[in-house]
């Protein structure tokens, strides 16, 4: 039998020494797990111990987090998104914080009953947190990856959304009044941290030299299906860059939105 606070502060050693950059949350997540109690408990139940099968598992997750910089979404099958939980695994990405902002957008400026497309759509994180929020839109999430989209629907079954599921290289066709879109935008030869470079999809990260190349596709589509609202979102470095393709492209209003740690983000056309 262990103690709560000795397990984690030995996981805070060796998830520091292996460069983890949030060392005591994903012990504090990983021990959680393996006694199937929630982050609070941990430091709430004075009676709580690690004993026989969890201390096996909570070793081997921390050895998988630190030796093998598995990212702790994959370790637990599961990561939060903008108040819902998404199963997710190494067909998809991790759901990224940032990522929030591209629904806070849809959310708060696409028009009652738009026909909404979610193009790379992964483990249907956006389509789905709009669905919750916003469930007057009529939706749809595409996926080039058949395995991405057994994800997503799975998700959506779990959840109850009414989200329609299409596979499609970029925009599917159709007549869309909204497109939002978490696309590839990291610059081939880019050399991401290692829980990425490692054990996320490579088809969903790389695209091309400048990194915009399937962004510059999806926006060409979008221009010629005439599509009235568009939402991308992109690398910090990129918002010039996308807003000049969606400018170029014809959409008369064009901005860029910033993230909470105050780096472009999210490039609207409207």
């Amino acid at each position: 039998m262990t103690a709560v606070r000795d397990a984690l502060d030995s996981a805070l050693v060796a998830l520091t020494a292996a460069g983890v950059d949030t060392p005591r949350l994903d012990a504090e997540l990983l021990l959680a797990d393996a006694l199937g109690v929630d982050r609070a408990r941990l430091y709430l139940d004075r009676d709580l111990a690690v004993r026989g099968p969890a201390v096996r598992r909570f070793q081997e997750l921390v050895r998988r987090r630190a030796m093998g910089r598995e990212p702790v979404a994959y370790l637990l099958g599961r990561k939060g998104f903008r108040g819902i939980e998404l199963a997710v695994d190494q067909r998809v990405l991790v759901p990224r914080p940032e990522t929030e902002l591209l629904v806070e957008v849809a959310a708060a400026e696409v028009r009652p009953g738009a026909r909404l497309v979610d193009v790379g759509t992964g483990s249907g994180a956006v389509a789905l947190a709009l669905a919750d929020e916003r469930s007057d839109l009529d939706i749809t999430g595409s996926d080039v990856s058949a395995d991405a989209l057994e994800v997503a629907r799975a998700n959506g079954e779990r959840l109850g959304a009414n989200v329609r599921w299409l596979q499609a290289d970029g925009l599917p066709d159709g007549e869309w009044d909204a497109v939002v879109a978490n696309l590839p935008y990291v610059e081939t030869g880019a050399a991401p941290a290692p829980e990425i470079a490692r054990h996320e999809p490579p088809g969903a990260l790389f695209a091309g030299e400048d990194g915009l190349d399937v962004i510059r596709r999806v926006v060409d589509q979008a221009a010629a299906a005439r599509v009235p609202w568009i939402a991308l979102e992109h690398g910090a470095d990129q918002g010039p860059a996308v807003r000049m393709l969606l400018s170029l492209a014809g959409w008369p209003s064009v901005r860029t939105e910033r993230d909470l740690a105050g780096r472009d983000r999210v490039s609207i056309g409207c």
